[in-house]
């Protein structure tokens, strides 16, 4: 086991000893999904004060979309070390069309060029998956994505699809996996400036803030506020990770599987209850604030 990796250990350990938790508002999180028909995973950690509320947040949930916060720390370290450029240009050839849902990259012509930078953007802000797997491939694939995340400390959250070895966990959680405590660990350690350098830490939140599908968690922020954040959905799957830098800043982590309503309506119970409990989480943080974020069902 290396230094780095013993040195990290020790300061996450002693982090989590600091810890503590806010019985007021798990109580009220409790609560709220008490009926929920489906399993989910909470975390929540209020960075000013360090006290959290934690519900599952061990648990392995399948990430969607969010695999691509993984996917974004791998193309980072390849531009770190040289191996890309932010700017360079690429270019797109038929075979990397990807035919599921509304991408935009796919309805490039082959031979088109683009930057590495904007096929990032496609990847975070609306969650182009053409773009992510053309990414994935160019980070060195699952397995090298998969390296990072073991030598950064981070033993749950995997990229699954395309990665050998892999195969099993695919069947069980899709593209990717991880737990509500690792994912916001992972974007706290971005705000912080702690993953990779401060340069990279502070692109990738600058990215993580122009999210297009902002009708969930991010509808319960008011607009002024500045947020990072990824979701991600699939039919048995809901999940977001957010962060909130408002007077109290928190990241919010929510994680489902096995969900029982598996309509793509916006009254669909599980994106229901996530607006709930961003509501929640943040007129507890802010319960005199002079801005109002009324909740929308």
């Amino acid at each position: 086991m290396n230094k780095t990796f013993l040195c990290l250990l020790l300061l996450f350990s002693v982090n989590l000893s600091a810890q503590k938790t806010d019985h007021g508002l798990k109580l009220q999180i409790e609560n709220l999904v008490k009926d929920f028909h489906g399993e989910i995973g909470i975390y929540v950690h209020d960075l000013s004060k360090n006290k959290i509320v934690e519900l599952n947040a061990d648990t392995i949930f399948p990430t969607a979309s969010i695999v691509k916060i993984p996917i974004l720390m791998g193309i980072m370290h390849k531009i770190e070390t040289g191996a890309l450029q932010y700017h360079q240009r690429l270019k797109y050839t038929d075979s990397l069309f990807y035919s599921e849902g509304d991408d935009i990259l796919s309805s490039f012509k082959n031979g088109s060029e683009i930057e590495l930078s904007k096929v990032m953007m496609l990847m975070l802000t609306i969650s182009d998956n053409c773009a992510s797997l053309w990414l994935q491939g160019l980070a060195g694939g699952g397995k090298s994505i998969n390296q990072l995340l073991d030598s950064t400390g981070f033993k749950d959250t995997r990229v699954n699809s395309r990665t050998a070895g892999r195969e099993l966990n695919r069947n069980v959680y899709g593209w990717g996996q991880t737990t509500p405590r690792e994912i916001a660990n992972i974007m706290e350690r971005i705000v912080k400036n702690k993953l990779l350098s401060k340069a990279s830490d502070e692109k990738m939140l600058r990215l993580l803030g122009r999210q297009y599908w902002d009708e969930e968690a991010l509808s319960q922020i008011p607009p002024g506020v500045f947020t990072a954040d990824k979701n991600g959905a699939v039919n048995e799957s809901r999940d977001e990770i957010i962060f909130v830098n408002g007077k109290r800043p928190y990241i919010l982590s929510i994680f489902t599987k096995n969900i029982k309503d598996q309509s793509w309506e916006t009254n669909n119970e599980t994106w229901v209850l996530t607006r709930k409990l961003s509501a929640l989480v943040w007129k507890y943080y802010h319960p005199s604030s002079e801005w109002e974020a009324p909740f929308r069902n």
